[in-house]
C-alpha cells in the first residue's frame, strides 16, 4: 500500500489499535534484561529480533482480525545519544538501530496490511532524560537539535511520521515538533503525568498542550497520553475544553500505582484487563477524537485485546 506520511490514515474516523507495554512485557514475561529499559538492543540478535517481530506480528494480527487500523511503533524509545552513551553506543550505531527497527517494521506491515487495517509506521523518539521525572530540562532551541538527530534518521526510512512519548515539560515536546516539520514529517506528542493529572513539572496537561500548539502553529498532528492509569487523568477531560479535542491517543499503564511507586517495585502490576478496556470505552466516549489506543507499562496483549473489542463494540454502537 501507499505510504502515508502526507495524510495519515489515523486522522480518519477509523479506530487504530496500537501495541502493549513491550519493555516491560520483556523483562518480567520473557525474562530478558534491558539495559535502560532499552529494547532496541534486541535488534543486534537474531534471537532478539524475533522475538519482536513475533510481538509485532500477534498485535497487528489482532487489528487486522477485527479489521482496524494498526500503528507500528518503533522501538526507539531509548535509540538517542544520552542514553545510547550510556549502553556505550556513538552517533553511527545509533542511526543503524534506528534505521534497523523502521526496516524491521517494514516487513510486518508488508505482510500484515490490509485496506481495511492500515498500518502506519511511527519512528518513537523518547525523552532526553528519565520519563517519570523532568530533571535537567532542555531549552527549545537545544530540544530541536537534540531529537534532530534522530529524526534526520527517520525521514531517510519508511517512518511515516514521529511520536514523542513520556514527555515531561513542554518545551522539549516544541522541539521535536520543529525538528520533525524542518525534516518533512508529521508529528505526535504524548505527554506522560502523575496521579492528579498534571505532567511531572506540574504544569497541567491542557496547559501543556496549548503552550505547544502556539510555539508550533499546531503543527502537532495530535496529542496522547502515556505511562499513566485512566485514573489518574480522566478528570482532566471533564471541562470539555477546546485542548481536548487534540488528543488523538491514549497508551495508559495497567497499575494504578503512582511513578514513584512503580520505580520502587520490583513486582510486575498487570492490574485487570477487562476493566481497563471499559476505561478506555469511557474515555472514548468523552473524547470521541481518539483513534489510537493501546498500553504501556503493565499491559501486554491481554488488554490491548480487551481495549480493542471494548473501544470497538463503543465504535459499532
Amino acid at each position: 500500500m501507499a505510504k502515508y506520511r502526507t495524510a495519515l490514515p489515523q486522522l480518519s474516523d477509523k479506530l487504530f489499535l496500537t501495541d502493549s507495554g513491550l519493555e516491560t512485557s520483556l523483562i518480567f514475561h520473557e525474562g530478558i534484561d534491558l539495559p535502560c529499559f532499552a529494547s532496541f538492543t534486541l535488534l543486534s540478535d537474531p534471537a532478539g529480533c524475533k522475538m519482536l517481530t513475533d510481538y509485532y506480528r500477534r498485535h497487528a494480527a489482532l487489528a487486522r482480525e477485527r479489521r482496524l487500523g494498526f500503528v507500528l511503533e518503533s522501538v526507539t524509545w531509548r535509540a538517542n545519544p544520552d542514553w545510547g552513551a550510556k549502553l556505550g553506543l556513538d552517533a553511527k550505531a545509533l542511526a543503524k538501530a534506528n534505521r534497523e527497527a523502521i526496516r524491521m517494521l517494514e516487513e510486518v506491515r508488508a505482510e500484515m496490511e490490509t485496506p481495511a487495517s492500515p498500518m502506519p509506521i511511527s519512528g518513537n523518539i523518547g525523552p532526553r532524560g528519565d520519563g517519570y521525572v523532568v530533571g535537567a530540562t532542555m531549552t527549545i532551541h537545544e530540544a530541536e537539535r537534540y531529537h534532530g538527530a534522530q529524526i534526520r534518521v527517520f525521514a531517510d526510512t519508511a517512518a511515516d511520521y514521529v511520536s514523542a512519548f513520556t514527555l515531561t515539560y513542554p518545551q522539549e515536546a516544541i522541539g521535536v515538533v520543529r525538528a520533525a516539520r524542518t525534516n518533512g514529517l508529521p508529528s505526535v506528542i504524548s505527554f506522560t503525568v502523575e496521579i492528579d493529572g498534571r505532567l511531572p513539572n506540574g504544569m497541567a496537561l491542557g496547559e501543556a498542550i496549548m503552550t505547544v500548539d502556539d510555539a508550533t502553529d499546531g503543527a502537532a498532528a495530535y496529542f496522547m497520553v502515556n505511562c499513566a492509569h485512566p485514573t489518574h487523568f480522566e478528570a482532566v477531560f471533564d471541562s470539555g475544553e477546546a485542548w481536548t479535542r487534540r488528543i488523538g491517543g491514549i497508551r495508559a499503564n495497567a497499575s494504578r500505582r503512582s511513578h514513584a511507586e512503580l520505580d520502587n517495585s520490583a513486582d510486575l502490576d498487570d492490574g485487570d484487563p477487562a476493566e481497563l478496556g471499559l476505561q478506555y470505552r469511557d474515555l472514548l466516549r468523552r473524547l470521541p477524537a481518539i483513534r489510537v489506543v493501546g498500553g504501556c507499562c503493565g499491559t501486554d496483549f491481554r488488554h490491548v485485546e480487551q481495549i480493542g473489542f471494548a473501544c470497538a463494540a463503543l465504535e459499532a454502537a
